[in-house]
This record gives structure tokens, sequence and C-alpha cells, in this order.
């Protein structure tokens, strides 16, 4: 099967989405990189007739329906400063919007959270109604993805949420009538239920229970024709807890993935005897693919280094992955949604010819349209080179990593941006990255290090940054920008780091650790003080003992909560060996990563006499979700490296 390319004007410019011409890289402003994308959230109805997406900037954000395939206007909201999370239907006449917000729940214990609300849109009453709302001893807010039940009877869906019967917090599983939009509690959890798998009923027909002090995690499921729940399998995991994926390749048998001989392994479950099957070798990927009538596995993906891959279990729909593969040769194609049918597909395609954009596949036409660009001023003639490469570390371990090249300029003698991801156990993903090409469009090359303790590139690479918390997780990015330089591409003398969250750390790390290595540094939600941050840990709901305070420790290498052996890594205890320029970024909000860390660290620069600037984003959180503060943390650090390392 074959498609053309026809190039189609998509979505009205009600709020200038397609407005204008695209300017050279250079001549962008760096807010048209910063701004959140002009499209994002495409959700298709499952009868492929309409099509929801977020659509804009912070001038006009607005949620559209819009029908297929002429793409007429249904309806518009304004979005305003809503921090939309996801977009999903639930049968063809209602669309489900997550969105979330920062704050303290009164009567509860601890600090901000972000909560997540559900609502939901009646296309055929034409209006929004907030989900669990007015329900007796429940909060408002939704854990997870709503579960929509295809039974054929009235639209309904189960969603995960919190009651607190007598100031108890448990997991309760909602089942809620999208006509009547009355909440029921189905299923009660405990204070340890972590997961759930809902059956076609709408009760329970799995848990998963995690006892956070011990690391004990159980899964119990209701055997075929019993209420009662059994204990299926039992695992000590302090750290590497096993997780349910969901249904099998049927119904009748649920996945579990475990960590076993260093590897993950996924098995089936039997819901009919709770018997657990060898490893399911066909299903060995980074994520499964589910089918959204059924909820059962129909196939794969994995993500590697340059592209993705799906492998799915019907011929058919391997043979529609192919072909949308071979319609745009060369380039990265990724899935975004698709009808019940597939005879509608919305694909994500980045590369050299169309940049980052989606576009509508329809089967019948045999046509790809274009849908948008991503961002509305960013097309192929703008976006910089993506290139993958390798180095080996000091120690000899091959360091995956991508090098974004600046247009229009040779590859020799380049000034440097060494952008290290987030987690620390994370990875950058091939393709487009805002971040990266903003810095590319100044100038600079911009190395993006996967370095050991990244997730993706197999449980050896992953674990080998157990413990290695600013030792060789941080030498890994340096040795970079050396091999970088042997090669003649950058000038070592020009090289500055950046980075959040972790990377905020790392950039943090690298003028305080290492010397001489780097101009200057930008940490956007970075930690500094890694003994300050393990009480922060331990200071939540689940104390010293909580899985994530584990999680800190293992990387940290830490023994305790105030293990005085990792105050050698802290940066804002070695403020005074930072002898270049420092820019601190940090949101008011932030969850994560408490605002203390970047005011920790000014502090102790200050003191030491050193050069610091701290810039604060009001109202925004760990993952710069707004607009206008996500464009003052580009700008903010294209100004500073600009002043500090330019690029001409």
């Amino acid at each position: 099967m074959t498609f053309s390319r026809a190039r189609v004007l998509a979505i009205a410019a009600s709020v200038g989405l397609l407005a204008g011409t695209t300017a050279l890289a250079a001549d962008l402003p760096i807010a048209a990189y910063g701004q959140l994308p002009s499209v994002s959230h495409i959700a298709l109805s499952p009868d492929g007739k309409s099509i929801a997406v977020m659509v804009g900037d912070e001038t006009g954000r607005e949620l559209q329906l819009r029908t297929l395939p002429d793409r007429a206007l249904i309806t518009a909201f304004q979005a305003g400063r809503t921090k939309v999370r996801s977009l999903d239907w639930a049968g063809s006449d209602h669309l489900l919007m997550t969105l979330s917000t920062t704050a303290r729940a009164t009567g509860l214990s601890g600090g901000p959270e972000e909560w997540f609300m559900l609502s939901d849109y009646d296309l055929k009453e034409k209006r929004w109604t907030k989900l669990l709302q007015n329900v007796e001893d429940a909060m408002n807010v939704v854990i997870g993805s709503p579960v929509v039940l295809s039974d054929g009877k009235r639209p309904a869906i189960v969603v995960e949420g919190l009651t607190v019967p007598g100031n108890v917090t448990t997991s309760t599983l909602f089942h809620i009538d999208l006509d009547s939009h009355r909440a029921t509690p189905r299923d009660v959890g405990t204070l340890q239920t972590a997961d759930w798998l809902v059956g076609a009923d709408g009760r329970a027909v799995a848990r998963v229970d995690y006892r956070q002090a011990e690391g004990k995690w159980r899964l119990l499921v209701r055997t075929t024709g019993s209420r009662n729940w059994k204990t299926a399998h039992e695992a000590d995991a302090p750290f590497d807890r096993p997780q349910l994926l969901g249904y099998g390749k049927d119904t009748g048998t649920l996945l579990v993935s475990k960590l076993e001989d260093e590897s993950w392994q996924t098995h089936a479950v039997s819901l009919a005897d709770a018997s657990w099957s060898p490893p399911v070798t066909d299903l060995d990927s980074d994520t499964v693919v589910r089918d959204r009538a059924t909820r059962t596995v129909i196939g794969s993906r994995t993500t590697g280094i340059a592209g993705h891959d799906y492998q799915f279990l019907a011929a058919s729909d391997q043979n529609l992955w192919a072909a949308l593969k071979k319609a745009f040769p060369g380039e990265i194609v990724s899935l975004v949604d698709w009808s019940d049918d597939r005879m509608t597909v919305v694909v994500e395609v980045e590369g050299k010819t169309n940049g980052d954009a989606f576009f509508v596949i329809d089967r019948v036409t045999h046509k790809a349209d274009w849908l948008a660009n991503r961002y509305r001023d960013i097309d192929s003639t703008t976006i910089a080179e993506q290139r993958v490469i390798s180095y080996k570390a000091a120690d000899g371990l091959e360091i995956p990593a991508y090098l974004t090249l600046p247009r229009g300029r040779p590859a020799k003698g380049l000034p440097l941006v060494v952008l290290p991801h987030g987690g620390p156990a994370d990875r950058d993903a091939p393709g487009f990255d805002w971040w990266s090409q903003a810095l590319a469009s100044r100038g600079y090359a911009v190395l993006q290090p996967q370095f050991r303790g990244s997730d993706g590139f197999g449980t050896a690479h992953l674990a080998a940054g157990h413990g290695q918390w600013g030792r060789k997780m941080q030498s890994d990015l340096s040795d970079g920008v050396r091999h970088l330089a042997s090669e003649g591409i950058v000038d070592a003398r020009r090289a500055c780091i950046v980075g959040a969250s972790y990377g905020g750390y790392a950039a943090l790390a690298g003028v305080a650790l290492e010397s001489g290595v780097y101009r200057c540094a930008v940490a956007v939600a970075g930690v500094s003080d890694l003994r300050r941050m393990l009480r922060s840990e331990a200071a939540g709901y689940f104390g010293a003992r909580s899985g994530r305070v584990r999680y800190w420790k293992r990387f940290m290498g830490a023994e305790s909560v105030g293990d005085t052996a990792i105050d050698a890594w802290s940066p804002a205890l070695h403020a005074d060996a930072v002898k270049a320029p420092v820019l601190l970024i940090h949101g008011k909000d932030d969850t994560v990563v408490p605002f203390e860390q970047s005011r920790v660290m000014a502090d102790a620069m200050k003191r030491a006499g050193g050069n610091v600037e701290l810039v604060t984003l009001a109202a925004e959180d760990h993952w710069l979700s707004r607009g206008p503060t996500r464009v003052q943390m580009l700008e903010a650090t294209v100004g500073f490296l600009e002043k500090h390392n330019p690029a001409k």
C-alpha cells in the first residue's frame, strides 16, 4: 500500500496557527522555540470522524474539535492558563480532558503536590462537566488515565481516585456514567495499593499492592467467577519493582514485566487460575501497544538511538506500519493515534524533509495530508541537523549521544553547549528537541550524552550509573567534550553546560567538581545539596523508607539520608571552587526539586564571592508547563550564554 502526500490546509488559523511564513533559523526569535507547541494532544475519535487537538500560542491557546475528513470546526474552547495533560475519547460522543494544578490539599499533610482532574465534553449536549465533584469522602482528583468501558451500553469510564474516610487516604476505583456523570465507588484498595486492572464490567480483575517500607510487591487477581482476591505473585523489590502492564493478548490473561537475571522479562498471568507463564518473547520492548476497544495487546514499540519501530501481532497492522514508514523514507515516524477500524491514522514525522510535522492518513483516498507543524514558525528550513554519535568514556564504556549542529556553519571549532537530560534514569529521544534546536539556532553545537545511568540502553548501562552521581556520570559528560574537541568539531575552550533537574545538578557539578572544563553553567531546577534533597524526600508521605528515597540513595551512593559522604558531590558545599559564572533558574511551584535547592546554591556562591544569578519563574512547575515562563527560561539562558560564551 502506498500513500500520496498532498499538503493541504489543515487546522484553520482561528488562533493564527498557520499564519505567516517561516523565517531562517537565525532570524527566528528565541520565543519561537520556547513557546508551548502550536499543536499538541492530538486525539482521534474511535470512529475516525472527529479530531481533538490543542492549538495556538500564549495569545490564543485553545482546544479545537473538528470533523474529518473536511476538518470543519465543531467547537473551540479557550484554554487560558490551564495545564492540559491529555485528551481521551470515550466513544465518539464524549471527549475527556485531564488537566493538572499545583496546590496544597486542605486537610492533608505534606507540601504542595501536582493534582490531576478530569472533565467530560458531551458532543451531543455541547457542554463540559467536571467529574468526581461533590462525591462523599472523595477528592476531586484522579490518578492515571481513565478506562473507557465499551460494552455497548451507556457510555461510562472507570478511573482511580482518592477517598479520605476517617482522614485515611485510600485508592478507590470509581465507575462514572457519562450521561448522568454519577460516580459510584466500585473497588476500594488499601494504603499500599499502587495499581489496578479493570475488567469489562468496570470492576477490578487485578490489583498491585506495594509496601514502601519493606519494598514488598504483591499481585492479586480475581480469578474467573470469583469475587475474592487471590495472590498471584509476590516479590522483594526495594528498587526495580515489577510492573503490571494490563491485559495480555486476550482478556483472559494479564501481563507483568519483571527484572530477572539482569534483564526485564514479560510474563502472562492467567485470570483462570493465576498461573504464571514463561517469558513472552514477542513482547520484549520498551512499551506495548493496545487496542482501544478491547484494551488487549496488539503489538509493541521500541525506541532506539535513531528512531522508533513497531512490531504488531496482526499482519494487517504490521503491513500498515510498513506502508507508513515507506511513505516517509529516511524520517522518524511515530504513531500518534488511529481509528478503531485503522482507516484514519495520525502520525508525527521528523526529519530533513518535513521538520517536525503531523499528517493525517486517509486509507480510503490513500492520501497523507499535512495537518500542521508542531511549532508554527519552525519547519525543515530552520531545523538544525541532529547526528547520532558515540564516544568512549575514560573507563572504556560506550556513551551514545546526540549532536545538534548549527545551520550554515562548518562543523569545525564550534562553541559547545553540553545539555544533559534529567532523571537521571531517563533519556533523550531521537528527533526534534526544542531546547537543543534553540541553542543551535544561536550558533552553538549541542551535545546530549546518554551517560551511564540513562534508561533505554539496556539494564547494564542503567546499572552502571548506580552510585556514580557526581562521579562517572559526571565525567561521562566532560569525556564527550574532549571527544568532540579531538575530532576538531568544537573548541574545548568555548564549552558551557546547561541542564534541568538532574541535568541542572550536572551543570552545577560541572563547574564545582571539575576544573577548567566549562566557561559557564546554567542550572534549571537543579539539585545543589544532596543531603538536603534526601531529607526533603524523606519528609514525604512514606518517610525515609520510601521507594523515592531508595531511588535517590541508589544513584547518589548514600548509605542513609544523613550520609555525610555525599557532601563531596554537593555543589552548594563547594561553592568556593566555582570560578565560572552560574545562572540558576527555578519555578516557584516545583514539587519535584524544591526551590530552596537553587536558593541554597545562590547563597553559597554569594558568600564565596562567585558570579551567580537567580531567576525565579512565577507559578511554574518542574516540567516548564507554562509558555511564558518557558520562554523566560530560554531567553535568560541564551542571553547568559551569549554574554559569557559568545558564539561569534
